[in-house]
């Protein structure tokens, strides 16, 4: 195929050759496209479609989307998956391999694809310029925010399930309350606070590093 770039594939918890396989469970591709000029149109067409088939595939958790300001022109996709094998699933399927190839037209430079695990995620490394290595908020950020979010849910939750407790003892025997707690603050955390969360500090997370604003952010979980 004419000017077909290459699917360079940068793991940044494994080599390429080795896929997503050593990657521990909840993985993310951090995917990173430079736009052609004047092909924004036809990316976000693109980039619709590559979420309705994403979100076909087993452990899908979500995209979010960092879009570039009005005269941008980088985007940046985190594609989360709930294991490594939902991950390996998605990387070496036809479908995907499809999507790359129909993106190919509408991008300037090789697309950078890196693989975090965990809490990763939710927050990926973006880059603070044009041409600059991409850099990740402080760790005391990270920590600070996943904090503020932690210790109000080891409240909140415990209390909304006593009575549940109550009701069914065998749902309150000492392990068996301990995980199911475990289990809805870790959900509650991972899909529905940390990802607006994040979205909505994502000025105050890059400050430090001199990042430039790339614009909005959009998530959308397909």
């Amino acid at each position: 195929m004419k000017n077909r770039l290459p699917d360079t594939a940068r793991f940044s918890h494994a080599d390429s050759q080795q896929g997503v396989g050593a990657v521990s469970d909840s993985v993310s591709f951090v995917v990173r496209h430079r736009l052609r000029a004047g092909a924004q149109a036809a990316y976000e067409a693109w980039l619709m479609e590559n979420m309705r088939v994403a979100a076909a595939f087993p452990g899908y958790r979500g995209i979010k989307v960092v879009r570039p300001s009005a005269d941008g022109i980088d985007y940046t996709i985190v594609l989360d998956f709930a294991t490594h094998e939902d991950a390996t699933r998605w990387h070496q399927s036809s479908e995907r391999a499809r999507l790359i190839e129909d993106v190919q037209p509408h991008l300037d430079v090789a697309p950078q694809v890196s693989v975090g695990a965990g809490i990763d995620y939710w927050f990926p490394p973006e880059p603070p310029a044009a041409g600059l290595p991409p850099v990740k908020p402080p760790v005391w950020k990270q920590w600070l925010i996943t904090t503020s979010v932690i210790w109000p849910l080891t409240m909140v939750v415990p209390w909304a399930f006593e009575p549940l407790f109550k009701a069914v003892p065998a749902l309150g025997v000492y392990g068996v309350k301990q995980g199911i707690l475990a289990a809805v603050l870790v959900a509650l955390a991972a899909w529905v606070i940390m990802p607006p969360y994040t979205r909505l500090l994502h000025g105050w997370l890059f400050a430090a590093s001199g990042h430039r604003e790339s614009g909005s952010n959009k998530g959308a979980d397909v």
